[in-house]
């Protein structure tokens, strides 16, 4: 047998530079489990559809499984000249056990071949990526609960706004983890249908069994559509999307890790073994990781583009250009994947500076819209109290005062509704415990939400 499955209709031997363009070996051999994976189960269907012999099927899964252990060792030859995982299969099994391994390759095609062996591989790495994102979850859950009486300014364009919670901060963050772990399991459920038996894209006429296949492999069902089949990717476009919005997420909490441990802010401090230092500034402690990170998320973006242009413009079915979805696709897992599990390394280890974040707090007149507030509820209305404090914040900037260190005379000069319990609603633990309804920053509404978090994990 040629070593190329369709040299019957060549006359003359592939170019080697060609060979090495076109193959894909060198990327899609991770794909070698599930490949495998996929082949034993195809052939136990096609002798138990009498297809095949019995005998042929054990033959056939005996040989792959010793293949299993060669790639499992290390002693596995790819070959370009083989082009893909699939072939460099088939031909080592060819060797193993002689003419009865090309029975293997009957009732499917590459098409339908490779669209199940990502999607076997994508399915395992998501389950993977969600146990990296929960151990995520788990450590700002953990420094939440720690630090739940530290307070922090509170920010809307980088500006002191009002004053939070550090653990009302991070469980802003848990929330958006929270969509994204939701996402991937939208993803999973959905992508989760056998194309094998579509063949190259028409289907087989041979008496297949697709239900008993996608029931020994972990499927919900089957692809209804043979053609959809074979030229489906929307699960790699899928993933790629969620995993640019998770990406993004990171970036974002980066960003502000970055801001939070300058001499600047001051507010945290990243374990040493998350930082590096300079080649000249010998003071320098450089937040390399989340710096890292946040320059990922663009490589991540940047697949998601990758993959978007390569199918914008295909006719059905399949077409080589579809070779290039790997890539981007094992990019983006690996990326992903090595990005969560630093962080939640990272966030465990993380040291709060409260009493600094305490200090950034009480500037900035924090507590203004609390003065608001107080005056609305003496019966003015809101667009009066705003001007009311506008005029306070003006008077203290220009006598380099804070709000909490007027005298009742000073506050009562802009408003003769105010009284003496002002200064009950001025202070920052007051600012923060006033906010109690769901999903504000009071400590006992920060309390419930870390105990409805901490619930839910337990059900997951």
């Amino acid at each position: 047998m040629s070593e190329k499955p369709w040299a019957g209709r060549f006359t003359q031997p592939t170019d080697k530079f060609v060979e090495e363009f076109t193959a894909s070996i060198s990327f899609d051999q991770r794909l070698y489990r599930y490949d495998i994976q996929g082949s034993i189960a195809h052939a136990r269907m096609l002798a138990r559809q009498k297809i095949i012999s019995d005998k042929d099927a054990e033959r056939i899964v005996y040989g792959l499984n010793e293949i299993l252990e060669e790639i499992n060792a290390g002693k596995f030859k790819f070959s370009v000249a083989l082009e893909d995982i699939h072939m460099n299969i088939e031909k080592r099994l060819i060797e193993q056990i002689g003419p009865v391994g090309g029975k293997l390759h009957t009732a499917r095609s590459r098409n339908d071949q490779v669209a199940l062996d990502i999607r076997l591989y994508l399915r395992d790495e998501l389950d993977g990526l969600a146990d990296y994102l929960d151990a995520l979850q788990g450590a700002l859950l953990d420094q939440a609960e720690a630090n739940i009486d530290v307070i922090m300014p509170g920010y809307t364009h980088l500006q002191t706004a009002q004053p939070v919670l550090f653990a009302h901060h991070l469980l802003a963050y848990h929330e958006m983890f929270l969509r994204d772990a939701g996402r991937l399991r939208d993803l999973r459920r959905r992508m989760n249908v056998l194309p094998l038996g579509a063949g190259a894209l028409a289907g087989t006429t041979f008496p297949i069994d697709r239900e008993w296949v996608a029931e020994q492999l972990g499927f919900d069902g089957v692809t209804r559509n043979s053609l959809d089949s074979v030229s489906d990717r929307d699960f790699g476009l899928e993933f790629c999307g969620a995993a640019s919005i998770l990406m993004m997420h990171l970036s974002r909490l980066s960003e502000e890790l970055i801001l939070w441990s300058s001499a600047d802010f001051n507010f945290i401090e990243l374990s040493d073994s998350f930082c590096t230092g300079s080649s000249i500034m010998p003071q320098k402690k450089n937040p390399d990781v989340p710096e890292l990170v946040r320059g990922k998320t663009g490589r991540v973006y940047g697949n998601l583009i990758s993959l978007l242009t390569l199918m914008k413009s295909l006719p059905l079915a399949y077409n080589k250009d579809m070779q290039e979805d790997k890539e981007p696709l094992f990019d983006t897992l690996d990326t992903v994947k090595g990005s969560l599990k630093i962080f939640a390394d990272m966030i465990a280890q993380l040291q709060v500076r409260a009493d600094n974040m305490r200090i950034a707090a009480a500037r900035g007149f924090s507590t203004a819209t609390d003065v608001a507030d107080y005056v609305v509820r003496k019966g003015i209305p809101f667009r009066e109290a705003h001007e009311i404090v506008g005029k306070t914040v003006r008077y203290c900037i220009e006598n380099n005062k804070d709000i909490p260190e007027l005298s009742l005379e000073e506050f009562q000069q802009f408003s003769p509704v105010i009284g003496a319990d002002i200064f009950d609603f001025v202070t920052l633990e007051a600012s923060v415990n006033s906010r109690k309804a769901t999903g504000g920053t009071a400590r006992e509404a920060v309390e419930r939400e870390i105990a409805r978090a901490r619930q839910a994990r337990g059900r997951n």
